[in-house]
């Protein structure tokens, strides 16, 4: 089983290939061809710095934004997105301009708002998430207040027109969203390679994950 992580020219791609052999991933590619990319039986694009930056990055990887629709919209696989990456799921966001999206959660990307002067954006730092649904990702995760904590570093968050979307939140005066789903289709605002005991438990989960 081939997992592809997708080099684009952003993300934390070695401590996340690292992160997903620890979860039990055997083939773990680290890749910018795109038929390594159509071919993968999953794959995990990560994701750091601004919307429009990474959103361009990705457009300009030759290859790679018609490989991913290949292997995630037309044959199904398992896909999950990691902080922008999982922002590109998006219709748009709103990080200094108005850029459009992958489209594949409907949804904005929007600053948030934490509604307390005390609460710093960016979010940074450890969160405990807390489930909205049930989902193959977030089995046997310990969640809610004595749960695991997660590792959160962005000003930005992806909220989807349907709240069925949401699989969990953090709380950040206010909801912040965690982890998002559809289909084939996650991803999670917080950094899963850099999360310990609960980053790994997922990745295992998503290596496991049959949608």
């Amino acid at each position: 089983m081939t997992i592809a992580v997708v080099d684009y020219g952003a993300g934390n791609l070695r401590s996340v290939e690292k992160a997903l052999l620890r979860a039990g991933g055997q083939d773990v590619v680290v890749t910018s061809d795109p038929d390594v990319v159509a071919k993968a039986d999953r794959i995990v694009l990560p994701g750091d710095g601004a919307f429009p930056d990474c959103r361009a990055a990705l457009a300009h990887a030759s290859g790679v934004g018609e490989a991913l629709d290949e292997a995630v919209r037309t044959r199904g696989k398992p896909f999950l997105g990691i902080c922008i990456g999982m922002q590109m799921l998006a219709d748009v966001g709103e990080e200094f301009e108005t850029t459009e999206g992958l489209g594949w959660i409907p949804g904005r990307v929007v600053r948030i708002e934490p509604g307390d002067d005390r609460l710093k954006v960016p979010h940074m730092g450890w969160n405990t998430l807390r489930a909205h649904r049930d989902h193959k990702l977030i089995g046997g995760l310990p969640l809610g207040e004595s749960g695991l904590h997660a590792y959160f570093l962005h000003a930005f968050h992806l909220t989807p027109d349907d709240r069925d979307d949401v699989v969990a939140d953090a709380a950040y005066g206010g909801e912040v969203t965690a982890l998002v789903a559809r289909g084939n289709v996650a991803g999670v605002q917080f950094h899963p390679e850099k999360s310990q005991r609960l980053g790994i438990a997922l990745l295992k989960n998503f290596v496991e994950w049959r949608p």
